[in-house]
């Protein structure tokens, strides 16, 4: 079992969410093919669109993979994305910025954004136990 988070605007976010998938890097395989059924994913949401809207810089969703293998789906003639399936927990929004400090893959406080400039990068279990703690999602369930 492995930990990850993945960046997506706030809407896009939400779209998975309300299907019970997650969808990474625009779209792209590679990111998708990383994960394995029982790995956790913790969204992270830079924005509320992808080109544009209001800052976010928030946790906005937790979910665990399920079995199966990545998928394509035709979301239009141009655009046929790949998906895996995903249960997401309840839990709420939470600020990135009070998590700083305490957070191992945060190198530098000071210009912690680069970290987030990727569609998906591996975390500790701890640092995934604190995001989880702070969203307030309970694991046990």
């Amino acid at each position: 079992m492995r930990y990850w988070i993945g960046i997506a605007s706030k809407a896009h976010v939400e779209v998975g969410v309300q299907g019970s998938f997650c969808q990474l890097g625009h779209g792209k395989h590679q990111p998708v093919k990383r994960l394995s059924p029982q790995d956790w994913l913790i969204y992270y949401a830079p924005r509320t669109e992808l080109n544009g809207g209001v800052p976010v810089q928030s946790f906005v969703a937790l979910g665990q993979i399920q079995d199966g293998e990545p998928y394509q789906v035709n979301q239009r003639d141009d655009f046929s994305p790949w998906r895996r399936d995903v249960t997401y927990q309840e839990g709420h929004d939470t600020s990135i910025r009070p998590l700083l400090p305490a957070l191992s893959f945060i190198e530098d406080v000071q210009h912690w954004g680069i970290k987030f400039r990727r569609s998906l990068f591996e975390i500790s279990e701890n640092d995934f136990l604190l995001i989880a703690d702070a969203m307030e999602i309970d694991l046990a369930s």
